[in-house]
């Protein structure tokens, strides 16, 4: 399984022919090819995280994974999409993911109403991904480490409108991932953060910190 980060939020996952986005704002990728990706999931409908999803349904095929509010506006849109909702499993020709609680506002572009905002806990090649999406820390994470025991833990570090770094710290600890791979931070300067200070506090707890440039690529087996 290769993961790329694409800025922001936004991540490829391939795993053998199929290829994965997440929250697909592409500002920061704008020379991104997405005509082979196959599924998009979306954690809430602002346009830092919906981003392309819907042009590249309409214009490759791609279905949109969301919450059933969001997913029905991507498909008055003319988009693919499947609509779930938190705590249901949905299988994919490479595997499974399931919504979990995320602690965030959510509305389309337009302004209409895209139900509650969500992360992922995605099953690939037996490894387990929580994908945070945009949240506070909350006690749903220790429910997460206990219950989905993920490898990889995809947190927000921006503070502003999401956790910062250090409750990411603590949402690292607790939701017991072994690999951190931060995000949302940088993108804006209300996000901006020391991303250094991250890892050592990600360190500290003995675990790894993946902290990616944009476009950059890692494997994990």
């Amino acid at each position: 399984m290769i993961i790329t980060y694409l800025g922001h939020s936004a991540f490829e996952i391939q795993t053998g022919d199929h290829k994965i986005l997440l929250d697909p704002f592409l500002v920061k990728s704008p020379d991104y090819d997405p005509s082979q990706v196959c599924d998009i999931l979306v954690t809430h409908g602002h346009g830092d995280h919906l981003g392309s999803a819907v042009d590249i349904s309409k214009e490759h095929g791609a279905s949109i994974t969301a919450v059933h509010e969001l997913a029905g506006w991507c498909a008055k849109q003319g988009a693919a999409a499947v609509g779930m909702n938190v705590g249901g499993w949905l299988t994919y020709a490479w595997g499974r993911a399931c919504a979990v609680p995320a602690f965030h506002s959510s509305s389309t572009p337009d302004g209409t109403y895209a139900g509650c905002a969500v992360g992922y806990v995605l099953e690939i090649e037996g490894t387990t991904i929580y994908y945070a999406g945009d949240t506070s820390l909350s006690q749903e994470m220790k429910m997460i480490g206990e219950i989905y025991e993920p490898d990889v833990a995809m947190l927000p570090i921006g503070g502003h409108y999401t956790m910062g770094m250090e409750h990411a710290a603590v949402a690292a600890k607790w939701t017991g991932a072994q690999a951190i791979i931060p995000m949302h931070f940088d993108t804006f300067s209300a996000i901006e953060v020391d991303t250094v200070a991250f890892e050592s506090m990600i360190i500290e707890q003995q675990k790894t910190p993946l902290v990616m440039e944009i476009g950059e690529s890692i494997e994990l087996a």
